[in-house]
């Protein structure tokens, strides 16, 4: 039982640096910064599909199956993200008729 208050106490201090770390970054790196956390979550789906498919007990296998599914999350949320920061540096077409040369 004192191991899994160790591991808790990491994970909660671990969550509480992630969390300030990222807070801290300025809008400019905040994509570089995304696409470091994807490359580092698809270490841990790694880490986790070796855990899970190792796993001789229930006990390990669903938390492997858990980490699993988050850090797919974590990644195609960060895709998602990135992707719509992209988007907003990309120049946007003017459609209204004024604009373009032409008069009403």
């Amino acid at each position: 039982m004192t191991e899994m208050w160790f591991l808790a106490t990491i994970l909660m201090l671990a969550g509480f640096t992630g969390y300030f770390a990222v807070k801290g970054v300025t809008p400019a790196l905040h994509s570089p910064l995304m696409s470091v956390t994807n490359a580092i979550s698809g270490i841990v789906i790694i880490g986790a599909l070796i855990t899970a498919g190792s796993a001789e007990t229930q006990t390990v296998s669903f938390p492997g199956l858990a980490a699993i599914f988050l850090a797919a999350v974590n990644i195609f949320g960060g895709f998602a993200v990135s992707q719509r920061m992209l988007l907003m540096f990309k120049k946007k077409e003017n459609t209204r008729p004024e604009q373009k040369g032409e008069k009403q």
